[in-house]
């Protein structure tokens, strides 16, 4: 039995099928199936059960699963005990964020690393969150700043950060940081939304089908600069977080008001891959995202609370 025994395991357990996980963890599926083979004859029990549309994970295998999942994550603290602080970390850190959180991030952060650090350097990449994590699989990034995905075995994750939504429109519109706006006053308003399959879009009319409001969505956009640009031309109001917007509402350029009975909220995770060892740079670099987020709160910029056990490990 090996490490790379228990990350198949793993990941053809969350996945269902041999061929995704081999794609995922870029190894060939001949190769993959003998490790699993090897394993259940080591074993002597039959870990998953074979059929047309894939694998489902027996009861024995289910229960090796969560060996192999605790013994990943003992792996990663060892790393994580072992490794001396206060050295000069140099070299590339591989960073995902969504757009919103790219927008208002990206120059503090870059500043910040570079000042503790000028021989680190970083890589960022935009992205949905479901694109983050299947990069985080592939090894395309080694560590992301994510909406809350889907609990995985694969993945390490750390709430840092709820934040509120607030409902956002171009400048003269009259809406103010000081009066709430309830979340049924929503109805009939014409909304520029990203389109159904993004976390925000099905955040908020999961929302309205709770609270039977009927949305009314102008414009489906993507793109973060689109959603804007379109507000601001007044084609329709929006819904997203104060801090990537805070400085065009500060300048007038957009008006916003915290939506309220209910208040949208959502959860900011560091992610990184359980497979993989998270370097120190790493982990100093998600440390500084953490820094940058409590001390924009505390400014008003990012209006939400951050999580008191937000520890990058």
């Amino acid at each position: 039995m090996d490490i790379s025994q228990l990350k198949t395991i793993i990941h053809v357990a969350e996945l269902g099928s041999l061929s995704k996980a081999a794609d995922r963890l870029n190894i060939a599926q001949p190769a993959l199936s003998r490790q699993v083979r090897l394993l259940e004859y080591e074993l002597g029990t039959q870990l998953f059960t074979r059929h047309g549309r894939g694998m489902v994970i027996t009861e024995s295998g289910q229960r090796v699963l969560e060996h192999a999942v605790r013994i990943m994550a003992e792996l990663d603290a060892i790393r994580s005990d072992v490794t001396g602080e206060g050295k000069g970390y140099r070299g590339i850190v591989a960073l995902g964020m969504p757009p919103t959180v790219a927008e208002i991030v990206t120059v503090p952060l870059v500043r910040k690393v570079g000042e503790a650090y000028p021989e680190l350097s970083l890589r960022l990449s935009s992205a949905f969150s479901g694109h983050l994590v299947d990069w985080l699989h592939r090894g395309v990034i080694d560590v992301a700043v994510s909406y809350e995905p889907e609990l995985l075995h694969s993945l390490r994750v750390v709430p840092v950060l709820s934040e509120d939504l607030l409902l956002v429109g171009p400048a003269g519109l009259g809406l103010s940081l000081e009066t709430p706006v309830g979340f049924r006053d929503l109805a009939g308003r014409r909304l520029v939304l990203p389109s159904p399959a993004h976390g925000l879009r099905m955040l908020v009319e999961d929302i309205a089908r709770r609270e039977d409001v009927q949305l009314s969505t102008a414009v489906e956009a993507d793109s973060f600069g689109a959603m804007i640009n379109l507000v601001q031309s007044g084609i329709g109001m929006t819904i997203l977080p104060l801090a990537p917007i805070y400085d065009k509402v500060r300048a007038g350029d957009l008006c916003a008001a915290p939506i309220v009975s209910p208040t949208p909220t959502r959860r900011i995770v560091i992610a990184h891959s359980a497979d993989r060892p998270l370097s120190p740079a790493a982990r100093f670099v998600g440390e500084a995202f953490v820094e940058i987020v409590e001390e924009m709160i505390r400014r008003g910029a990012w209006i939400g609370s951050i999580n008191a056990e937000a520890d990058v490990a």
